[in-house]
């Protein structure tokens, strides 16, 4: 629903990032993509039908790999196989798709809801990372008699797409084939092939902006919907703002056979003041209903004349000289600096920093993607902690019984796109330091490829203190800097905006981080009027209560190489010793943990009171101390759905009932409200589904689904525009290490000369240097 900058590119070229250049600028090196294309169409390095066998062969040693007697391919491959789909590649599968309409009138009617990478199996991955692409790592396959026998290419990439018929009101999923992409970059033809095609009867695929943008036209040119704003004083349509909400599921009346959506209005007080927060003056007492497969008003209905709340003197949020208002004078530059650039390398969409190496990835659903997380650990070599990392829904329901907000219930991730709706970063606003940048590539509603330039950041943090000590004795004292590597998009859903971080740490923790802020989603009240159901923060306004949850996917694999099943999940509480012999003095506690052996013992909840947390660790492998390794998640502030259990919203979002669920390895079980949550009549599709199964988990290829939320109760400092909150959690190392990986950040990186940091009574300061991070 937001609007984005945004534009078409031409196909890109492979791209090194080196970090270097005169003042710390990037340099972006592109090298032309290679326009060999793979062969094979098999999906696992098996024979397929109808198809040859691909050549093998024994990969040639290069002469630098084989100082390390590792032994690479002779040629690399243009893409990895978790490489995002690339302009071209978003073409070709668009091209494909739609010259397989069996007739012009399907094929005009196609609409392109999502085109994505479809992932490939894990061994394929492998393969790609021991053989195919640099650092080259043979580690990550078995050891075979005689050395590995690999194929000469790597199988095709493949596209999923999820197609919209407008006229039949039919979604689609198609897989296509990526033969003789780059044929296209040179004015060649198109070389996909499709796969498969499956329709998907009774569902509904997420609303696209340029439905919205449509459907705000019709509402604004419907006459019984102007007669009703003339009646509010309102004739100038170009003050009104239509916000389109799907209606959720709340009976058979919302069913998928219709593609519906039900606005909030909006409305502005100065139609030359593109400036003005709009949504400080809601609409109350309309009820529209909007066919958006036909874009017509199909239900009217002006049920109460609530006045337009009053012109609010505090609604602006942009710059004084823009609001009427001053902006605080004594706020000094602040300059972050890195000399000698950045600590890590980024090659194509590959990572590496302070020992950890991992791939970013981006969809259209999730946004930002992170693939194949792993550690250096010197001797130990390359040790995995996660195959895939990221948020794939939030549901953000409201309290307030009164119509409209009852129906406030967004699926933002399934119903809209968190990455659709992602921002094109600022360098020095959104981010600061020494960036690089990602570009995300995505279709438009009639198949068109967009560009999101600058949409993620990854830069370097100075995080405070990592860790000290000082000896009493001699005076001695050893203190280190924590820096940490953040990688981050942040996306707006209507009134709202949503940062989404992945932080790395020289410790070995990575922490998942969601900042929210943007503009409370208000209601008018009546003269006089007041409401329990949220608080009143100016004259005819008020902001309902309401919670914010997000789900985070992590496909674990601790210690564990692609084809291993080797990890289980134990919770830990700790509890008060009985009073008795072992507990003389009342003062004993400890740790217990409990394995959880199965999926529908693997509900649970975060309990503080007991430090509950839960650790994935790996069955066949031990530190010094003969103890299984492992990853421990450590729950932040967190909370459970303020509703009913016949609550309407839940039949959707069964999954969260509970803060954290595992479930084993399963190719499709991606989303915890399955893939179609828009007017889902199905009770508690997706995960909730999932574990009834009940599938064993003691020995697994495990996947944690970890719910945390917010709950919010308006204050009055959260208008006009709302300051950001934080929520997320740790991912810990626990047993992982035979020591403090920390141990060995160098002092040096944080050097301060203490004279010129002395600041002096009249409040100023000389400029310091503090190291390679900043200069104030």
């Amino acid at each position: 629903m937001a609007t984005i900058a945004k534009k078409t590119t031409p196909s890109p070229n492979t791209e090194s990032w080196v970090p270097g250049g005169d003042a710390g600028k990037a340099i972006i090196r592109r090298e032309a993509a290679s326009a060999a294309a793979p062969d094979w169409s098999g999906e696992d390095l098996q024979r397929k039908k109808d198809s040859s066998v691909v050549p093998l062969i024994r990969p040639e040693p290069s002469s630098n790999a084989a100082a390390k007697g590792i032994q690479i391919m002779t040629r690399a491959q243009t893409s990895h196989p978790l490489d995002p789909l690339s302009v071209a590649e978003i073409s070709v599968a668009v091209a494909t798709v739609r010259a397989a309409g069996a007739t012009p009138e399907v094929r005009d009617s196609m609409r392109f809801v999502e085109v994505v990478l479809l992932e490939p199996e894990k061994h394929v991955v492998a393969l790609a990372d021991a053989y195919f692409f640099p650092p080259f790592q043979p580690s990550l396959l078995p050891r075979t008699k005689g050395g590995p026998t690999i194929p000469s290419k790597l199988p095709p990439r493949r596209a999923r797409l999820v197609v919209y018929n407008k006229k039949s009101n039919e979604t689609s999923i198609w897989i296509v084939e990526l033969t003789q992409v780059h044929a296209t970059t040179r004015g060649g033809h198109h070389r996909g092939k499709v796969i498969s095609s499956t329709v998907v009867p009774d569902v509904q695929p997420p609303m696209d902006a340029a439905e919205y943008a449509e459907c705000e036209a019709v509402v604004k040119d419907y006459p019984p919907f102007r007669d009703a704003m003339k009646k509010r004083g309102i004739e100038d349509m170009d003050l009104v703002m239509v916000d389109p909400w799907c209606v959720g599921y709340h009976s058979e009346a919302d069913a998928p056979s219709r593609r519906l959506a039900k606005p909030l209005i909006f409305c502005r007080t100065e139609s030359d003041c593109p400036l003005e927060n709009g949504y400080a003056r809601p609409v109350e007492g309309i009820h529209v209903l909007v066919d958006m497969q036909n874009m017509v008003v199909i239900e009217f209905e002006d049920r109460k004349l609530v006045p337009l709340p009053p012109a609010d003197p505090l609604r602006n949020y942009t710059s004084g000289e823009t609001r009427g208002g001053v902006d605080r004078s004594d706020v000094k530059p602040l300059q972050i600096v890195q000399p000698e650039g950045p600590s890590f390398r980024v090659r194509g969409h590959y990572v590496e920093w302070q020992k950890w190496n991992f791939r970013v990835g981006f969809t259209p659903r999730e946004g930002l993607v992170i693939h194949s997380v792993a550690y250096i650990d010197g001797s130990r070599g390359r040790r995995p902690i996660a195959h895939r990392l990221s948020f794939v829904e939030m549901v953000v329901p409201y309290g307030d019984p009164n119509d409209p907000h009852y129906r406030k219930n967004a699926f933002d991730a399934g119903e809209d796109g968190l990455g659709k709706n992602a921002h094109s970063l600022k360098k020095g606003c959104d981010c600061l330091g020494y960036i690089k940048y990602f570009d995300a590539h995505f279709t438009n509603f009639t198949g068109g490829v967009e560009t999101i330039e600058n949409c993620v950041c990854l830069h370097e943090d100075d995080h405070g203190v990592l860790w000290k000590h000082q000896d009493w004795r001699t005076g001695h004292a050893e203190v280190r800097r924590s820096r940490r590597l953040t990688v981050s998009f942040i996306c707006t859903v209507a009134n709202y905006e949503y940062g989404f971080y992945w932080h790395f740490y020289q410790d070995g923790k990575i922490e998942a981080e969601v900042k929210l802020t943007g503009i409370l989603s208000l209601g008018a009240l009546q003269p006089g009027e007041s409401r329990k159901y949220g608080t009143t923060i100016a004259p005819g306004l008020y902001a309902p209560v309401h919670q914010h949850f997000f789900v985070a996917r992590m496909d674990m694999t601790v210690d564990s190489k692609p084809g291993e099943a080797n990890n289980q999940v134990v919770e830990v509480n700790v509890r008060v010793e009985e009073p008795g012999k072992d507990n003389v003095h009342s003062n004993a506690f400890y740790a217990e943990e409990t394995l959880l052996r199965s999926e529908l013992e693997a509900m649970r909840d975060c309990d503080p009171s007991s430090a509950r947390h839960w650790i994935v660790r790996n069955t066949r492998t031990v530190n010094r101390s003969g103890q299984l390794t492992g990853y421990k998640l450590v729950p932040g502030s967190n909370c459970l759905p303020l509703a009913g259990p016949e609550a309407k919203f839940m039949r959707r979002a069964a999954f969260l009932k509970h803060n954290l669920w595992v479930t084993p390895y399963a190719r499709g079980e991606d989303f915890p409200g399955g893939e179609f949550p828009n007017q889902n009549p199905r009770v508690g599709e997706g995960l909730a589904s999932w574990v009834k199964k009940n599938r064993s988990l003691e020995e697994n290829d495990i996947v944690l689904w970890y719910v945390f939320g917010i709950t919010h109760v308006p204050r009055l400092e959260d208008w006009p525009v709302m300051p950001v909150e934080h929520i997320g959690f740790m991912l810990q190392p626990h047993g992982f290490f035979n020591c403090s990986p920390a141990v060995d950040v160098p002092p040096n990186a944080c050097e301060i000369d203490t004279k010129e940091n002395d600041v002096k009574d009249n409040g100023v300061a000389k400029p310091t240097s503090v190291g390679l991070m900043a200069k104030i």
